[in-house]
């Protein structure tokens, strides 16, 4: 462990260089008290808070408008605005949220003591709600924590809204406003708590090694994402009917954007600008092309061909495996992830999907929850220096075991609140459109709009 000078006097930062709070992980047992002890005594540096500014802004793009880009080429053109509405206002609910009680509960350390198992290494308090306590001069490490808090909130923005590729053209948008405002609260806040909550953090606690949100986001989503599109049922056709994207330009063009923010989600994970943020917008580079390539590869030896859909779904699953790794891996473990991810998500999306017959229409499980398992389990070993790691794991295989831990766990929890929040709704205000709406377009049935007038 190396000290580093803060506002506030000495604070130990892991091997990796990752501040505690955005990890939540005790780096070689240490870490740091979370912004619920706002310092104000000290100068943010410059450079830090420039950094987090634009990897904050970077992040947010990643939902509006890249992800909403690239699901909305994926879906018939009937449903186009829908699903942009759907990312658009799930941005504006959730930053509310956030205010009034999200940041509190993600990242209060009221009642939290290293060790010690109570309510709150599952969920923190609400002395933070509103941000109480939040001035311009309070500090989170080097940077104000006001853009922590910023940084935070476009994580949990982005979240959610991935969910939506999961449940794309057949549920209500009332449905999927009641389910943000639910799964938010119940499963992602209690989730970025466990992980990211500092000493007395449940998954953190034991070791849990998630950078930028393996767990918290991927998993999370990805999982939620399986049991909503088994809840709601396939599409209305579905697959006898072709679905074909309608533009997959628009899908190339937010998988690109999300490429880009992708180093504002992992490099600002960082909460600095230093080598190890350095280093995660390396790896993120190299893991992204080897999952690129590797989809492209088993496609084209598969297919005779390489598609564009293909290689966009690929580099999304390398971002999303390499980011619970980024702060420890190395250039040669990412190489070796992405590769691995792009192919296991290749058939993940394709051949597991229609050997069960689930209706996952933009293949959420597929790749998010399933780069995601990947990417968290193989950090464990990839973080060891004896392969090429920068994290502070001296037993690869033990780290392994204990990531296991934390990837069941993460599915267990996320699969019952994701059906327990959609039983709800469907017993009060239903889930679906009817069949009328359905063939219509969601675009013209809920907001009596189209994407496309041609006349």
């Amino acid at each position: 462990m190396r000290s580093e000078k803060t506002g506030t006097g000495n604070r130990e930062r892991g091997t990796g260089g990752r501040l505690l709070a955005r990890s939540g992980l005790v780096l070689g047992g240490s870490a740091l008290a979370l912004p619920a002890m706002a310092q104000t005594a000290a100068t943010p540096d410059s450079g830090d808070t420039a950094w987090m500014l634009t990897a904050t802004m970077l992040v947010l793009l990643m939902t509006i408008p890249g992800l909403a880009l690239f699901y909305g080429g994926m879906v018939r053109a009937k449903n186009l605005l829908s699903v942009l509405m759907q990312c658009f206002a799930i941005t504006a609910l959730v930053s509310v949220l956030w205010l009034l009680y999200g940041y509190s509960v993600a990242f209060s350390t009221e009642g939290m003591q290293a060790g010690v198992t109570n309510l709150h290494s599952f969920i923190g308090g609400f002395d933070r709600a509103m941000f109480a306590g939040m001035t311009p001069a309070s500090l989170y490490a080097h940077v104000p924590e006001s853009v922590f808090a910023m940084f935070q909130l476009t994580f949990a923005i982005i979240t959610p809204a991935l969910i939506v590729g999961a449940v794309a053209e057949r549920m209500k948008f009332s449905a999927l406003m009641l389910f943000t405002l639910g799964w938010f609260t119940l499963a992602y806040l209690p989730m970025a708590h466990m992980v990211w909550g500092g000493p007395g953090s449940f998954l953190g606690d034991i070791g849990v090694l998630d950078f930028a949100g393996g767990t918290v986001v991927h998993i999370n989503a990805g999982i939620a994402g399986l049991v909503a599109c088994l809840v709601l049922g396939k599409r209305r056709g579905y697959p006898h009917m072709p679905m074909p994207p309608h533009n997959l330009g628009y899908t190339l063009i937010g998988a690109s954007m999300l490429w880009l923010g992708w180093f504002g989600f992992n490099a600002g994970s960082a909460v600095a600008a230093n080598g190890t943020a350095g280093m995660a917008m390396l790896v993120t580079q190299i893991a992204t092309a080897a999952a690129a390539l590797g989809w492209m590869g088993v496609e084209w030896i598969i297919h005779r061909r390489a598609s564009v859909l293909g290689i966009a779904s690929g580099a999304v699953a390398g971002l999303v495996a390499i980011t619970p790794a980024a702060g420890t891996i190395g250039p040669g473990g990412a190489l070796i992830l992405g590769a691995v991810a792009g192919v296991i998500c290749f058939f993940c999306a394709t051949r597991l999907k229609h050997y069960f017959g689930y209706d996952d229409s933009l293949d959420v499980f597929g790749v998010h929850a399933m780069a995601g398992i990947v990417g968290a389990l193989l950090t464990g070993p990839f973080a060891a220096a004896a392969l090429g790691g920068f994290g502070a794991v001296e037993h690869p295989w033990l780290q392994l075991w204990i990531q296991a831990k934390g990837v069941g766990f993460t599915v267990l929890w996320s699969g019952a609140l994701t059906w327990l929040v959609l039983k709800l709704i469907d017993w009060t205000i239903g889930l679906r459109v009817d069949e009328e709406q359905e063939q219509i377009g969601l675009d013209l049935a809920l907001h009596e709009e189209r994407a496309y007038n041609l006349s």
